[in-house]
């Protein structure tokens, strides 16, 4: 059984070029599969084609009552029914026993977002100094809030991409589509005064084009982004776990809030699909009723 599991991943490797890490999840969610097999005896023929719907089933039930997250339960599911479909079409079992198996329904969580209070003291936070560092802080945290961008997006952002005069950048986003980006009159303010007196105290090399720079004259990194707001949440006292992608989720729930169209928040997030933009309203209709509430 484990050389067809073996043949499996390099499968996966080979068609689909999936990176190592999603080959060892792949792996570890299947090896679990087996173990349950073993832990149960049902694998003692040796045999995949003695694997059936009802074996499938009781895995299936078997993950639901262990505490993973549902999210975490359909994706072991998921690696389950792959292997099957691949084990069918290789001809290695005559009928497929996962086709009527259902995935786990994966519940949803509303994501975390920051009140406008708390997004105004975290943004406040690196003024307290006038420092090339505290300048480019200032800018990368007003112009998450105010644009919604992803974090690789924003460490990704040269100096070309982004147009002050008439206050919008081109942001490049995933499948090499770029979106244009307004922003606010306070972010170009913070930006220009970056650009001008925090930047040239960063560079090292004149060719360097990135917009955002470490202490080496680098481009920024994710991690180093995520550790400059970490750092500045605790500074502004903020109760909550904050991330990039919290201001992500913030701008967009504010951006609703304040009366914008779902569909342009859809495009300024970057969205193939509105569904996803769509979980903002439910986080918009949760705070209403709250307010209510109290």
């Amino acid at each position: 059984m484990e050389e067809q599991l073996l043949a499996f991943l390099k499968f996966l490797q080979k068609e689909y070029n999936y990176s190592s890490n999603t080959i060892a999840a792949y792996k570890n969610d299947l090896g679990q599969f087996m173990s349950y097999l073993q832990g149960r005896r049902l694998n003692s023929t040796n045999n995949w084609q003695a694997i059936g719907s009802v074996e499938i089933n009781g895995y299936v039930e078997y993950m639901k009552d262990q505490p993973y997250a549902s999210s975490s339960v359909a994706r072991k599911v998921a690696a389950v029914k792959s292997f099957f479909n691949y084990l069918h079409a290789n001809q290695i079992v005559d009928e497929n026993p996962t086709t009527d198996i259902d995935s786990p329904k994966v519940k949803k969580r509303l994501p975390k977002t920051l009140s406008f209070e708390e997004v105004e003291r975290l943004l406040e936070a690196p003024s307290q100094k006038k420092s090339p560092k505290n300048l480019r802080d200032m800018a990368l945290l007003n112009l998450l809030y105010s644009t919604g961008m992803r974090v690789t997006e924003v460490v990704s952002l040269r100096l070309e991409d982004v147009d002050l005069q008439n206050k919008v950048l081109y942001c490049p986003g995933k499948d090499d589509q770029v979106r244009e980006l307004p922003f606010d009159q306070d972010t170009k303010k913070v930006l220009e005064n970056y650009v001008e007196e925090g930047r040239p105290f960063l560079v090292k090399d004149k060719d360097e084009t990135a917009m955002f720079l470490n202490h080496r004259g680098q481009q920024l990194t994710r991690q180093g982004l995520w550790l400059i707001i970490k750092a500045y949440a605790k500074e502004a006292d903020l109760s909550v776990a904050v991330t990039p992608h919290t201001l992500r989720h913030s701008f967009a729930a504010h951006k609703l809030n304040k009366g914008s169209d779902l569909q342009e928040v859809q495009k300024l997030l970057g969205h193939a699909n509105i569904s996803t933009t769509q979980i903002y309203t439910q986080l918009e209709e949760t705070e209403t009723e709250a307010e209510t509430a109290e």
